[in-house]
């Protein structure tokens, strides 16, 4: 009986170490909910397993697949499922949830003075409320140009719109593609040009989100398209615009073909393929010109955050770990190496493209926080894209393309508002 009971006491004693290590059922168990490829980025498991391993507390992730992300997330809020923590980019389809009822707004939590000006920005909704907690990797999207390929032909980059139209139809004439437009299913490049129009005037986003006018009633979203049209026609998108692809981007900023392409600077340390005659050394920055602003405009990073839900049990431990996730020793571990604009001002271990720090001066001056695709009712850029390549193929004129961009906004505006 005495080896019995020393026997039950290493196994119980065995299995409290094990439930200790593991948080066991002594700590709180918080449910995570968002998109698989988003929840397994290694600063997001850095974060949940830093969280797990100094707290006791456990994390049950949900994730669902990308393409079915937002009508299964939706499903279960409708259902009464709600996560403790909701993680969801600031964009139209977080309109198919009742973001006031749903959510709880963090603006009195003490890490909102550790945000940078252009984090915070973005996460706030037209009223002011900080709707989460950005952490992601932050980017700032511009006109990234070959700078060694431009001094070689002699050329120099614009600051001003006329600037950019002379540019590009002088490496038109050099025989070089002036800009990669991936129109084959990349969307997010009319955004930039939209950003500067409603970020600049919140009164005319809110008079067109609350139906008083349409795209057609803005003189600037005409000048975009035109000009889109127009460069289309002189040659500065190249030959394949409307089958270029995402993939295809590397080839040819790589190769020297393309001298310039409307992106981000992540890109070119997730996605740029550093094996070409061209490295990422060679590229630089300077705004992005369509139309919309003489002197261009750079777009700031579109953030996935920390939603807290609720009405749940767990509300304040939820809040906690927002706590955890926004101390500056757990997020410059999770972010350690990370090539990523800061969302904290105390994020000191993430890798800044030298890129956007050469031209920190001009961005402090042009930059936009991600305005269209985040605050325009309805707005989808996949919608967007499907508009423009009617134009781009002729299928339509510019106002017959405007007509096609009011009715995929209204539609898609409706359809979120019968969801909730």
């Amino acid at each position: 009986m005495k080896l019995k009971a020393i026997l039950l006491a290493a196994v119980f004693s065995l299995a409290a170490l094990a439930s200790s290590c593991s948080g066991g059922s002594k700590g709180t168990t918080l449910t995570v909910m968002g998109k698989k490829s988003d929840l397994e980025k290694n600063y997001m498991t850095r974060i949940f397993e830093l969280y797990e391993k100094k707290t006791g507390n456990n994390l049950k992730i949900i994730a669902f697949e990308d393409s079915e992300f937002e009508i299964k997330a939706a499903e279960k809020f409708k259902n009464g499922e709600k996560p403790d923590i909701f993680m969801h980019f600031h964009n139209s389809d977080l309109d198919l949830f009742d973001v006031e009822n749903d959510f709880y707004m963090l603006n009195d939590e003490a890490w909102t003075e550790d945000l940078t000006e252009s984090a915070d920005a973005y996460c706030r909704d037209k009223s002011g409320n900080l709707l989460g907690l950005p952490f992601w990797e932050n980017s700032v999207s511009g006109c990234y140009y070959n700078k060694t390929l431009l001094k070689s032909l002699g050329l120099k980059p614009a600051a001003t719109q006329a600037e950019f139209d002379v540019l590009c139809q002088a490496l038109c004439d050099s025989g070089c593609e002036p800009i990669c437009w991936p129109g084959g299913g990349c969307s997010w490049m009319a955004q930039f040009g939209l950003d500067p129009v409603f970020a600049d005037d919140p009164e005319l986003l809110e008079s067109l989100n609350s139906g008083e006018i349409s795209y057609k009633d803005i003189p600037e979203v005409a000048d975009m398209l035109r000009w889109i049209s127009e460069a289309a026609e002189k040659g500065w998108l190249g030959s394949d615009y409307l089958d270029c692809g995402w993939s295809d981007i590397s080839g040819k900023m790589a190769s020297g073909e393309s001298a310039m392409t409307f992106i981000w600077d992540t890109w070119f340390y997730t996605d740029f393929e550093q094996n070409g005659k061209y490295t990422v050394d060679d590229f630089a920055l300077m705004p992005v010109f369509l139309n919309t602003a003489e002197s261009g405009t750079y777009e700031g990073g579109n953030l996935n955050m920390m939603m807290v839900c609720k009405g749940g049990e767990r509300l304040e431990e939820a809040l906690d770990f927002l706590d955890f996730c926004a101390t500056p020793e757990n997020y410059n571990a999770a972010f350690d190496g990370i090539s990523t604009v800061s969302c904290f001002k105390g994020q000191t271990t993430n890798i800044q493209s030298k890129m956007v720090t050469d031209a920190a001066d001009s961005i402090a001056e042009h930059e936009r926080v991600s305005t269209a695709a985040s605050r325009i009712v309805g707005y989808s850029a996949e919608d967007v894209l499907k508009a423009i390549n009617d134009l781009l193929r002729h299928k339509t004129d510019i106002d017959g393309c405007i007509a096609e961009l009011d009715e995929y906004r209204l539609s898609e505006a409706a359809k979120n508002l019968s969801s909730n």
